[in-house]
């Protein structure tokens, strides 16, 4: 039994740290676009950024109003 839970134990360790490294990659590549979305200088491309933001967080016309 102790086999089994040397093996689970570091199963959950390797799942905890790819989880955490993709949230970190997750919330630096919305920082990046929605620092896009403000200091882009033509109205397009902070358009652009804005939608894709919209896309990364989720968002739609129905939850925006809640």
């Amino acid at each position: 039994m102790p086999v089994v839970l040397t093996i689970l134990e570091s199963v959950f360790q390797e799942a905890a740290t790819l989880s955490a490294a993709t949230g970190l990659t997750y919330t630096g590549a919305v920082a990046t676009v929605a620092a896009c979305s403000v200091l882009f200088r033509t109205p397009e491309r902070r358009r652009d950024a804005r939608a894709t933001l919209a896309i990364l967080m989720r968002r739609t016309e129905r939850t925006r109003r809640k």
